[in-house]
């Protein structure tokens, strides 16, 4: 019996350092995957990018690369600090 899950890594960008265990989709790991995710109290849309795949302990692991160009913008007000 496979395993149908993977381990999603975020190697940059507002996710940078996350993992996430996703499930295979007819048995492949996503390609592109589109993450929401709070930044200064506004949801905001990031797109990853996989870019490389390997075995790590029996499972499969993913990492995957910002893509700022199709991402909502990421703004902090450093004005409040």
């Amino acid at each position: 019996m496979g395993d149908a899950t993977y381990v999603a890594e975020f190697i940059d960008g507002p996710l940078e350092g996350d993992f996430e265990q996703r499930a295979l989709v007819r048995g492949e790991p996503e390609k592109r995957v589109g993450m929401v995710a709070a930044v200064d109290g506004l949801e905001s849309l990031f797109w990853y990018d996989a870019v490389e795949q390997k075995d790590v302990g029996g499972q499969l692991r993913v990492r995957f690369r910002f893509d700022a160009t199709d991402s909502d913008p990421v703004e902090s007000d450093e004005e409040n600090d």
